[in-house]
């Protein structure tokens, strides 16, 4: 799966959090109410998402609606895997270790950590 920019990544972010976007709509949450020269941006981050298989295009209801084809853990996923390969030879638990020590995790958190560890040996 392809990186991706931070200016496509913040797009991403967007859709995420929305089921779907018209370029408008994602233009002024991204950029407030600036002037239209930021349409063109948006238009071509769109555009890049789309020829990567990152945003899907529905034109169906006149308007163009855009919608994530890659969902953020799918890709945040894959983002990790790729660093833990060239940092640490594809081990994991150099980046476990490290995120858990710089980060204080709530009991709700412990808990899941706990759980995914002890669900791992089922899965295989």
């Amino acid at each position: 799966m392809e990186r991706l920019t931070p200016a496509e990544l913040a797009v991403m972010e967007l859709l995420w959090q929305h089921a779907q976007l018209t370029a408008r709509q994602i233009r002024e949450q991204l950029y407030g109410d600036s002037e239209k020269a930021q349409h063109g941006t948006v238009q071509r981050l769109l555009q890049s998402l789309e020829d990567k298989g990152f945003v899907a295009r529905d034109g169906s209801l006149g308007v163009n609606l855009f919608s994530a084809r890659v969902g953020r853990e799918a890709y945040g996923g894959d983002q990790l895997e790729t660093l833990a390969q060239a940092l640490t030879g594809g081990s994991i638990a150099p980046l476990l270790t490290h995120l858990l020590d710089q980060k204080k995790l709530s009991k709700e958190e412990i808990k899941r950590l706990r759980d995914l560890l002890n669900e791992r040996p089922k899965r295989g």
